[in-house]
């Protein structure tokens, strides 16, 4: 299969929920034998667009604080990609805390 040649990029806040489920499931490498093209990399590129995406909906402060988590997250699935430490489960603590700011009214 040829690399995607665009990337999926979550547009609401449901996409969201959806798009943090497949980083818990497939954290810390996220390789996946359908999606060759996957990795950290492309994960997070569509995580932080996805952000940008429902900005307005989930409002600034919100919007720095999901920034903030996922650049946290990045680095902790990075730190730990034989998932072996505690990094790992440390960078799936935030995916919850990510969820719950997304979903807060």
């Amino acid at each position: 299969m040829p690399p995607q040649r665009y990337p999926y990029i979550p547009q609401t806040k449901g996409e969201m929920m959806d798009y943090l489920a497949m980083v818990m499931l497939s954290s810390p490498t996220f390789k996946d034998d359908y999606f060759p093209y996957r990795n950290v990399e492309t994960v997070f590129y569509s995580l932080n667009e996805g952000l940008k995406a429902i900005r307005k909906k989930v409002g600034e402060e919100r919007y720095a604080e999901l920034v903030s988590l996922s650049d946290r997250m990045r680095a902790h699935f990075e730190a730990d990609p034989e998932d072996k430490t505690e990094d790992t489960i440390k960078g799936r603590e935030l995916v919850h805390r990510m969820e719950d700011i997304i979903t807060k009214r």
